[in-house]
């Protein structure tokens, strides 16, 4: 069974779910598709060339791929369309669901390994290197610019309006999702990628931004679960065809904004305290193999001190 690109006319169900959709220009599917194959080129060219990459990062990104392709090209997409509460689980998976896994399969790493130092390949490493020392790269990874931006697509896109103007253009609903993909991808990897970057936050820093962005995204699912009025009028004509109340959707969709939206940042805050843990003891660890090399300068001088005491009182 295949589900039209056209807005739907028969309520949604599993099976029209995870139908084919005919959509006229699937422009995130094509693009799942591509970085999944040059992630497989980069990565079979390491292994053949007897070089190690980690298979595991492997999975994840090729797992985001499969995901950015299933929500934007099957029959999700469709009905995405037609129903707030559809569209809202898109939104959550592109910022939340899909950044997490392409960034920990690290990219950026792949690309710096496994791309020849001759021919394109030279230009392609020069400009990677370029970015990473562009000032606009570090401002643009920076929590002054990626906090907002990913609060915007919440509290801005329902609450001020503008979800209506860019869903009435034409291209406006896939020009939403990347926008969602972009704005999930650059909250995500100053937080959890391993990549080299123009700005590296401290684990504080990192766990600070999860905080902040689970305690406003849960408010905001709240908000939208309580609102008695509706927030995006594109949805209600297409939702009333389907014979459910618009309004009872809209609070479906702020439950998945409080509850489905939620996994995905406490999964984040884990993985960051998890890699705190380690580098403190790592670092812990190191400590203490200089200090019993070299000794400990502070606990010497200490340990001076007190013997000097001690000389000083027995000579009174």
């Amino acid at each position: 069974m295949r589900v039209s690109g056209e807005i739907p006319s028969s309520p949604p169900s599993l099976q029209t779910f995870l139908a084919p959709a005919d959509i006229p220009l699937p422009v995130l599917p094509i693009v799942a598709g591509i970085l999944a194959a040059l992630y497989l080129v980069g990565a079979i060219r390491l292994w053949t060339h007897g070089r190690r990459w980690p298979v595991w990062r492997t999975v994840s990104f090729l797992l985001g791929c499969i995901l950015l392709a299933a929500v934007t090209g099957l029959g999700v997409e469709t009905y995405g369309q037609a129903l707030v509460s559809v569209f809202m689980f898109q939104q959550l998976t592109l910022m939340m669901m899909v950044p997490p896994l392409l960034v920990l399969g690290s990219p950026g790493t792949l690309l710096l390994r496994a791309t020849p130092h001759h021919g394109a390949g030279r230009v392609v490493l020069k400009t990677a290197h370029g970015a990473l020392r562009n000032p606009a790269a570090k401002w643009v990874l920076s929590p002054w610019a990626t906090v907002p931006l990913y609060l915007f697509a919440f509290y801005g896109i329902y609450l001020a309006g503008a979800a209506d103007a860019i869903l009435a253009l034409a291209g406006g609903h896939v020009a939403l999702e990347v926008g969602f993909l972009l704005a999930g991808m650059l909250f995500t990897i100053p937080i959890l990628s391993s990549d080299p970057l123009p700005i590296r936050l401290g684990h504080g820093a990192r766990a600070l931004d999860v905080f902040a962005e689970a305690a406003l995204h849960a408010f905001f699912g709240v908000f939208l679960m309580m609102a008695s009025t509706i927030l995006v009028g594109s949805f209600v004509a297409p939702t009333k065809a389907l014979g459910i109340d618009p309004l009872a959707d809209q609070q479906l969709a702020g439950a998945l904004a409080w509850s489905y939206g939620e996994a995905p940042t406490v999964l984040m805050l884990i993985y960051v305290m998890h890699r705190w843990f380690r580098s403190d003891t790592a670092r812990a660890a190191a400590a203490d193999r200089y200090a019993d090399v070299h000794g400990n300068t502070d606990l010497d001088m200490y340990n001076a001190y007190l013997k000097k005491l001690s000389s000083h009182d027995r000579d009174r």
